[in-house]
């Protein structure tokens, strides 16, 4: 503002003198209209060294700016002013791009950089040795002409990256590569790919040694269990002080039978993929099975159960594996909730999903207990496992049989209040049955329920 006054001072004083010399020369106007073509002129001849400035500017950065006096000096300067910070900013965004891609070279992870056309813009040196990327000749080709897989290009042009893609790697190389691709900037991504070929075989050597494992002790386990309870049935034969350790020896068996069928439920869970084939299994009949068989197992404690369920809901599901699950889960709720507790299944569809939902007003699980619950073998509470019995399997089986079903597991739970399990399963599975025939679809032969499995 200062400026611009001094200025408009200027102009004020060189009209003043003007004006002086035209009323002494009795020519007012035409001194006055002098003054101003003077000061137009001066503004022009400063535009246009303004302007030679800026255009020698953009080959020569460290030109100096022209010097002036008055508005013009401050415009000259201020702008060169402007430019040096600009300089010095984009020499450090320069400078954290090239250390960015100097240390991102000596990664054994794959960095791949595409513009919004999808094309290649820049790229690492392991993403030659992953993905057989050469330079230049690939720089600005479409990703998915490189990377020639149907399953990269639906995943690249779905945009829906919250998870990553295993998939093998490009041409005979062997490997199996895990791509994950995130968006920045107008609409540009960033892909990252890792080699976990070692990591997959060393789960394919888990899983077959979790099955061989479980397979080979069956058959001892059986055996034993079988000799232990004739033992058991001939006491009165037996010496009082072996009672009670033959006794335990059988609890014991018992529960390395259950945790062996756990293990190999699991086994089968993970190796086995889904049948197209698969059965329409009516909810509110499976809910009242599973109801009655955990009344059974659990008489002394009289619980109550409540069943919200439309009569007519149909589940599209392998019915033994949808058994499984939901007994789990009720189990669960019974070893938990003290006598004469309750213990509620109900079932409905929201906008995106349908809800299958066990809740009980047990003793609860700690909010930090919750992430973990649906790992192999994982104890809220060590001493619960041996007063009553559980795998510690129990959930991470529901959680891959949910999986199987394109479904998910929550866990809500307040300590002391009790539990709520959610079963989220797609919508397209559940439908209700035609009102004109009252038939129950029946299950499979090979669909009969299996043993429950606990935690």
């Amino acid at each position: 503002m200062q400026n611009w006054r001094s200025e408009l001072n200027r102009l004020l004083a060189l009209l003043f003198i003007a004006g002086s010399i035209g009323l002494f020369l009795g020519q007012v106007s035409l001194t006055m209209l002098i003054a101003l073509c003077c000061y137009f002129l001066f503004n022009i001849y400063q535009l246009r060294r303004f302007n030679q400035w800026l255009s020698r500017d953009s080959s020569q950065s460290n030109s100096e700016p022209p010097e002036s006096i008055g508005l013009w000096g401050d415009i000259f300067d201020g702008i060169y002013r402007l430019q040096k910070q600009e300089r010095r900013a984009s020499s450090y965004l320069e400078n954290i791009i090239n250390k960015a891609q100097e240390s991102s070279a000596a990664l054994e992870i794959a960095v791949v950089m595409i513009n919004k056309n999808n094309n290649l813009d820049w790229w690492n040196l392991a993403s030659e040795k992953l993905l057989g990327l050469k330079y230049p000749k690939d720089k600005n080709q479409s990703v998915t002409n490189l990377i020639r897989d149907p399953r990269f290009a639906e995943y690249f042009h779905n945009e829906n990256y919250t998870e990553t893609l295993v998939i093998d790697g490009p041409g005979e190389s062997n490997k199996i590569l895990d791509f994950q691709i995130a968006l920045f900037g107008e609409h540009e991504r960033l892909m990252i790919v890792r080699d976990i070929t070692q990591l997959h075989r060393l789960e394919v050597m888990r899983k077959d040694f979790v099955g061989n494992v479980s397979h080979e002790l069956a058959t001892p386990i059986t055996v034993i269990k079988g000799y232990l309870e004739a033992i058991l049935d001939n006491m009165g034969d037996l010496d009082s002080r072996w009672r009670k350790p033959v006794e335990q020896m059988c609890q014991q068996s018992l529960r390395m039978e259950n945790i062996v069928r756990d293990l190999l439920m699991l086994s089968s869970l993970e190796t086995n993929t889904l049948p197209k084939q698969q059965d329409q299994v009516n909810l509110q009949q499976l809910f009242s099975e599973i109801e009655s068989d955990t009344r059974q197992m659990f008489t002394s404690k009289e619980h109550n159960f409540e069943s919200h369920c439309d009569i007519q809901t149909i589940i599209t599901c392998k019915r033994n594996e949808l058994y499984s699950a939901i007994s789990n889960l009720v189990v669960n709720a019974a070893k938990y909730t003290p006598s004469g507790g309750c213990i509620k299944l109900s079932a409905f569809p929201t906008d995106d999903v349908f809800n299958i939902v066990v809740e009980d007003n047990g003793m609860g699980i700690e909010e930090h207990h919750i992430p973990r619950l649906t790992e192999r073998f994982y104890r809220v509470d060590s001493s619960r496992s041996s007063e009553t019995g559980g795998t510690g399997l129990g959930l991470a089986i529901v959680k891959h049989i949910l999986a199987r079903h394109d479904a998910k597991l929550e866990i809500e739970s307040v300590y002391s209040e009790g539990s709520r399990f959610i079963c989220k399963l797609p919508l397209e599975r559940a439908s209700l049955s035609n009102e004109e025939n009252n038939s129950i679809p029946q299950p499979s032969n090979n669909s009969e329920s299996p043993d429950q499995s606990s935690t």
